[in-house]
């Protein structure tokens, strides 16, 4: 079984064992084989526009012992995060989320974000095919590719309107899969991993993107920073 674990300013998704995790993250991306899934919290202040990042994650990684992990980098207070289980047939789904829009951007268009604070969405997806079972590379490629639509479902649900039309995602969203491997060959809309899969993503993003345009919405107008 999967397991939360929230450490500021670390997020934990124990998946429980080995898995075959698919990912572009900034630690470990592609496809490889992990056990958990971290989100680091950082704020502008800890990276300054000198910083070499990734040899900085990799010092943070290696102090907590969790080099192997596929990592997240995220400016949402990672106290704002949102998990989603759902169960279809022998199916089951588990998507963790954290979602922030500062940087939100419209596909196909692209703002100027210099100087800005940078939000993100990045989101872990756990699938387990039922009893014995587990997917396919091609079926994990699938499964990745309904966590994004689902993710952009939730984004234009939102509502967040950008001078370049109704926001689609953010400029630096990022999404990784995990599942054992095994024979299940399909993992889309038609399946029930598949519906399993959208609605748990759908879910756990709509309510990151609720939570934050609510805070938004809070925020003082004379220029407070966002809890982004």
């Amino acid at each position: 079984m999967s397991a939360l674990i929230f450490d500021a300013p670390w997020l934990e998704f124990d998946l429980g064992s080995e898995m075959r995790v698919l990912s572009w993250a900034v630690n470990r991306p592609g496809l490889v084989t992990a056990r958990r899934i971290l989100w680091r919290e950082v704020r502008n202040a800890d990276l300054p526009q000198d910083l070499d990042v990734s040899a900085w994650l990799h010092g943070q990684l290696a102090a907590r012992g969790a080099l192997d992990a596929v990592t997240f980098l995220t400016s949402r207070h990672i106290r704002y995060h949102h998990q989603s289980i759902v169960h279809v047939g022998d199916a089951r789904a588990t998507a963790v989320a954290t979602v922030g829009l500062s940087n939100a951007e419209r596909i196909g268009q692209r703002m100027n974000r210099a100087g800005q604070d940078w939000g993100t969405i990045n989101i872990a997806l756990h699938l387990d095919a039922g009893p014995g079972r587990g997917l396919t590379d091609a079926a994990l490629i699938e499964a990745l590719s309904l966590a994004s639509s689902a993710r952009t479902a939730a984004v234009i649900e939102a509502g967040m309107d950008l001078p370049s039309g109704r926001a689609t995602g953010t400029g630096t969203d990022c999404i990784a899969v995990a599942a054992r491997a095994g024979d299940a060959a399909y993992a889309g809309m038609h399946t029930e991993l598949g519906e399993a899969a959208g609605r748990a993503v759908h879910d756990a993003v709509t309510a990151g993107a609720q939570e934050w345009m609510t805070q938004m919405c809070a925020t003082p107008a004379r220029g407070d920073v966002l809890p982004d």
